[in-house]
């Protein structure tokens, strides 16, 4: 006998401000008890200094996390130079000071330029990579360091915002896998001052870029301000819910007439002419999101992952 999940039924995707201090599982789980959602999660972790995007996915939702966890990030970083830190960031105690160099923003964006594009980043001792079945993190709680192979990552812009005494910020676009504590600390190293995170807040991620984001205190307003009834309350946080195929933009769009979205729903793919290459969003009559698809190697359209409920 299946246990009953408990919660209300809830699809669709909330664009969390994350607040500094909380881990991403923290603001998840403040956010799921808010909505009283049965099922939730959220796309990849942000650290607890890091304020910003932290999409949470509610039901069927769910189903994107993988694909958002292989999305592009966007940061906005300030790094303080001739500090270094046992963690890279402010969070960290302080194991080094160094003087920091006479510097202009030409000279500082000439070292930016060593690692903008391609380049090989080694993941620092506090994240959550797993060594021999432990977290990265853990061993740096015991004090241990152990070897990390190189990481080949992308930045596709990193640009230089202000540079004020020892302090600079950065706009930086990067891919998945990149960490900024250890960009931050590279550009630290290649000066030969040191430098660790003061602030890190994410922008963007995915389809997303400065999206308009509440935080949990905003959406606790909102649930006050609609009074003591409970559908209500749930309605005005829903307002503020996405739908699914908006973290799905980047795909094509394929619609389906009514006989062909029911065998398609049923798991049996279908003909469609001039289906685009590789992976598609697929819609029903009346724009009915139902999932991804794509084409066999006979040329019919095959459901990757379905969203639409039967």
């Amino acid at each position: 006998m299946s246990r009953r999940r408990r919660g209300r039924p809830l699809d669709g995707i909330l664009l969390l401000d994350k607040s500094e201090g909380l881990s991403s599982n923290q603001a998840l789980q403040r956010v799921k008890r808010l909505y009283g959602a049965a099922k939730a999660g959220h796309t990849g972790s942000l650290d607890p200094l890091a304020t910003g995007l932290l999409p949470i996915c509610f039901g069927r939702a769910t189903k994107v996390s993988g694909l958002l966890l292989d999305a592009d990030k966007h940061y906005e970083v300030s790094g303080r130079l001739g500090v270094r830190t046992d963690s890279g960031d402010a969070e960290g105690a302080v194991i080094e000071t160094l003087p920091v160099p006479a510097l202009d923003a030409d000279a500082l964006d000439a070292v930016l330029d060593c690692f903008r594009g391609e380049c090989a980043q080694i993941p620092p001792m506090h994240s959550a990579i797993k060594v021999d079945g432990q977290r990265l993190y853990e061993l740096a709680r015991r004090g241990e360091e152990v070897e990390r192979k190189p990481r080949r990552v992308v930045f596709h812009q990193i640009r230089l915002v202000s540079l004020e005494n020892a302090l600079f910020r950065l706009y930086v676009h990067c891919s998945k896998g990149t960490y900024i504590r250890t960009l931050v600390e590279d550009i630290g190293t290649a000066l030969g001052c040191g430098a660790s995170v003061a602030q890190l807040r994410r922008v963007g991620l995915g389809p997303w870029l400065y999206p308009e984001m509440p935080t949990f205190e905003t959406l606790q307003a909102l649930a006050d301000n609609a009074g003591d009834n409970a559908e209500a309350r749930m309605a005005a946080l829903d307002h503020v819910i996405l739908p699914i195929d908006s973290a799905l933009s980047a795909y094509p769009a394929v619609s389906l007439d009514a006989d062909s979205t029911y065998h398609l729903r049923h798991g049996h793919p279908v003909f469609v002419p001039k289906a685009p290459e590789g992976s598609f969003r697929l819609y029903g009559p009346d724009n009915l999101f139902l999932g991804m698809g794509e084409v066999l190697d006979d040329g019919r359209v095959a459901p990757r992952k379905l969203f639409a409920a039967l």
